[in-house]
């Protein structure tokens, strides 16, 4: 058992020395957000902490409460068990479809909660989990991170609730996600709905430089409240803020001012090197399921646009033209614009986004 206990803890070494190496860095650039703890805390210690700042969460988000309950599904990957967080709300009068809604990158399921009652209200169960590597699903401290994992993960907890079609929903990195998805077990995929995703251009064929997961993880060290804020209210939002943006805002920060930060921090890091090099634009094509595009034009999301020389940086995040290349690259697609809308659609316009939304899945029900 002591060997084996070794082994483990020298497979860990290069892990903790890169952290601790990593966490000394002072590299002046804009931070993001996001990510999920190690271990769940103990039940005594589930309750978030203060601090001058704001709320202080645990590494799983412990301390903030979820709109819906939520359910742990554990399984192994890569190695070691890992548990997946998810809300599973079932309505009062089924109507026989199941969505399956995919967070971005920094968002959590919580975020889906006015889509969740639209759709439940509507008929539609629904399921809405936390990726690994996110919010209150597992942080393993060593994890080769893919979309390919990522959809298997997400395969196994739908099979494992018995669900074996279901409209898939992403927004931001959740888009690519659901593409991938989508290709990878397309009988399976009865629609595809895509809000605002990220991966409508090839960052890195357009010339943003690539950096290090060491630089990036000294980037999400510096996440905080102020910082999340004016991205958000610069790109989510197209300038515009409400007090109801702000407990996401808090619930992102919150995990940045826990005993879990380090951690959280690497992911994140591990997530967007994951991002950045693997696109799913050249493989639209591919997508034999009805495709619905929920588009906020204002949106200008371009990962690593701030590395990027002036040049690169204004050929990036054209949502509208891009949007409508992904129109025509996809067979089956239907695109809807929103004008004045930013990156979270869902979120500044819930209104005109649900009409929108039902309407795209109502013509699939027409069709059946």
């Amino acid at each position: 058992m002591s060997a084996i206990l070794n082994h483990s803890l020298a497979r860990l070494a290069p892990l903790v020395a890169a952290l601790s190496a990593a966490a000394l860095c002072h590299v002046a650039l804009a931070a993001d957000p996001e990510a999920s703890g190690t271990a769940p805390l103990p039940a005594s210690t589930q309750a978030a902490t203060g601090t001058p700042d704001g709320p202080a969460y645990g590494p799983e988000l412990q301390g903030f409460e979820y709109p819906h309950p939520v359910h742990d599904f554990a399984f192994v990957s890569q190695g070691q068990t890992l548990h997946m967080a998810y809300m599973d709300v079932q309505p009062a009068k089924p109507n026989g479809r199941t969505v399956v809604l995919l967070h971005g990158k920094n968002f959590c399921s919580a975020t889906w909660d006015a889509t969740i009652r639209e759709l439940h209200a509507a008929g539609y169960r629904v399921i809405a989990p936390d990726q690994i590597g996110f919010c209150k699903s597992s942080k393993p401290a060593s994890y080769q991170f893919s979309f390919q994992q990522l959809a298997r993960n997400t395969h196994a907890l739908l099979a494992a609730l018995g669900v074996h079609d279901a409209t898939i929903v992403g927004h931001s990195t959740g888009g690519m996600l659901a593409v991938r998805y989508a290709l990878m077990y397309p009988r399976e995929t009865e629609q595809l709905v895509l809000v605002n995703p990220i991966g409508l251009e090839d960052w890195k064929a357009k010339g943003v430089p690539s950096i290090s997961v060491d630089d990036w993880y000294a980037r999400e060290l510096k996440t905080n409240a102020d910082g999340i804020r004016r991205y958000e209210q610069a790109t989510y939002y197209a300038g515009q803020w409400r007090p109801a943006y702000e407990p996401w805002v808090q619930m992102l920060a919150g995990m940045y001012r826990g005993p879990g930060k380090a951690q959280v921090a690497w992911d994140s890091a591990l997530l967007y090197d994951m991002i950045y090099t693997q696109p799913v634009i050249y493989e639209f094509g591919q997508l034999p399921m009805p495709t619905l595009l929920l588009i906020g034009d204002k949106d200008t999301t371009a990962i690593g646009k701030d590395l990027a020389p002036p040049e690169v940086r204004a050929q990036l995040g054209h949502y509208p033209a891009l949007a409508k290349a992904a129109q025509r690259a996809i067979p089956h697609a239907t695109l809807v614009e929103f004008a004045d809308l930013g990156h979270a659609p869902q979120m500044q316009d819930p209104q005109a986004f649900h009409a929108a939304l039902l309407k795209g899945l109502d013509a699939i029900n027409a069709s059946h």
